[in-house]
């Protein structure tokens, strides 16, 4: 539970905006594990960092 008072953790809204993407492609991709999420209660969340890396490592970018 630490985690989620030192981690950004943003909805699925906001990590589709910041990847510049519709949230259900987002969704889409959280079905398929394409991208690092994580499901607290019932809503599925995401690590600012953990997104921001996945960009970067070039994971993100899809066939």
């Amino acid at each position: 539970m630490s985690d989620l008072i030192n981690e950004n953790y943003i909805s699925i809204e906001d990590a589709a905006l910041f990847l510049n993407i519709k949230s259900v492609t987002l969704r889409k991709w959280i079905k398929d594990k394409n991208v690092p999420a994580h499901k607290i209660g019932k809503q599925w969340k995401f690590k600012r960092s953990e997104l921001e890396e996945w960009v970067k490592s070039g994971k993100s970018a899809m066939d």
